[in-house]
C-alpha cells in the first residue's frame, strides 16, 4: 500500500532540526534518539517510526487527505541509509574520532534537509538505482 508523500517529508523536517541541534551541541543522546528513529523506520517502514506516528496522529488530520502517494520501499531504504550514518555518528561521538561523528551527522543532516526542503530523497534515489541495476543484471 502506498504512503502519503507528506509523511516522509515531515519526518525529514524533524530530523533536520534534530540533527542541527546535534551538530551545534554535540549531544550524543539526541543522536542516539535519531538513530533509534531511523532503526524503527528501517525495520517497520516510515509509518512505524516516531515521526511517522506523529505525522499520522497530529499533523495529517489537520491538513486533510493526501493528493500524492509513493511506494513505501524507497523511504524505508532511506531510513536504513540514515541509520548507517547516524550509527557512524554515534561511534564517532562516543569512541572517536570526533570528526567521524561530525561528518556522519552532517551528511545525514544534508540528506534530511534536501528531503524536507525540496522533496529530494537521496536514500530513495539510491534505492531506485540499486533496483534498476538489479533488474538489468537479471
Amino acid at each position: 500500500m502506498d504512503i502519503d508523500v507528506r509523511g516522509p517529508r515531515f519526518g525529514a523536517a524533524v530530523t533536520t532540526a534534530l540533527l542541527a541541534v546535534v551538530l551545534i551541541t554535540g549531544s550524543v543522546w539526541l543522536l542516539a534518539w535519531q538513530t533509534l528513529a531511523f532503526a524503527l523506520g528501517a525495520a517497520g517502514g516510515v509509518g512505524r517510526s516516531p515521526y511517522g506516528w506523529l505525522f499520522r496522529t497530529a499533523v495529517r488530520p489537520r491538513i486533510g487527505p493526501p493528493s500524492e502517494f509513493e511506494a513505501p520501499e524507497p523511504p524505508r531504504f532511506a531510513q536504513a541509509v540514515g541509520l548507517v550514518f547516524a550509527g557512524l555518528g554515534l561511534v564517532g561521538y562516543t569512541l572517536g574520532p570526533q570528526w567521524l561523528g561530525l561528518a556522519a551527522a552532517g551528511a545525514a543532516l544534508a540528506a534530511a534537509f534536501l528531503n524536507a526542503a525540496f522533496g529530494y530523497c537521496l536514500g530513495c534515489e539510491m534505492y531506485l538505482l540499486v533496483r534498476r541495476a538489479t533488474v538489468r543484471a537479471q
